[in-house]
């Protein structure tokens, strides 16, 4: 049985595997998933925006990754696999958090109350930056993937399409429609 550990040295994650049986993990599988853990971590980043929490989901998709590789037809998709498999457990985190949040209450969560703030401790860039958090969050997911792998992860369009397996034209009009409806909730 090999043991999947999810590794950070600086600011990369790695993939680390280990050995706890005779049998051994393919060099294939083993190459696929060292190569792309920096990248499940960065799409689960993206989604949660908690380091801890990508750190989990990222893992989990690398766990999965392993344990249906098999399934995979064709290993040249792996990368865009990973991708689509990260992005969706993150979402899955990120809804539950969200349900769990609203089951609360505000008064039982003193840390949720929005603290009291001087004119000086509000900086214009800390509110762009909370402007366009809360216009990513409204996104619907296939427009926020795009921006978030084009724009954040420094993707071209035509490594986006082949990650989510879908025609460049498709990732340049889902492009389009993300910058639009980001910058009219912008202004």
């Amino acid at each position: 049985m090999q043991e999947l550990v999810l590794v950070q040295s600086g600011q990369s994650k790695s993939i680390m595997l280990r050995e706890s049986a005779a049998e051994a993990v393919p060099r294939e599988l083993e190459c696929l998933l060292a190569e792309n853990a920096p990248l499940a971590y960065r799409v689960a980043l993206g989604v949660l925006r908690n380091p801890a929490e990508a750190e989990d989901v990222a893992q989990e998709a690398l766990i999965r990754a392993y344990r249906k590789f098999d399934r995979l037809r064709d290993a040249r998709r792996f990368r865009s696999w990973l991708v689509r498999v990260s992005f969706r457990l993150a979402l899955d985190r990120s809804r539950s958090a969200r349900r769990r949040e609203l089951r609360e209450t505000l008064w039982a969560r003193p840390e949720l109350r929005p603290p009291v703030q001087s004119v000086e401790e509000i900086a214009a860039s800390r509110q762009f930056e909370e402007r366009l958090d809360r216009a990513l969050d409204e996104l619907p997911d296939r427009l926020r993937l795009g921006i978030l792998l084009t724009a954040l992860e420094g993707h071209s369009v035509d490594e986006v399409a082949a990650l989510l397996d879908v025609p460049a034209g498709t990732v340049k009009s889902r492009l389009f429609a993300a910058r639009k409806r980001l910058a009219g909730k912008l202004r």
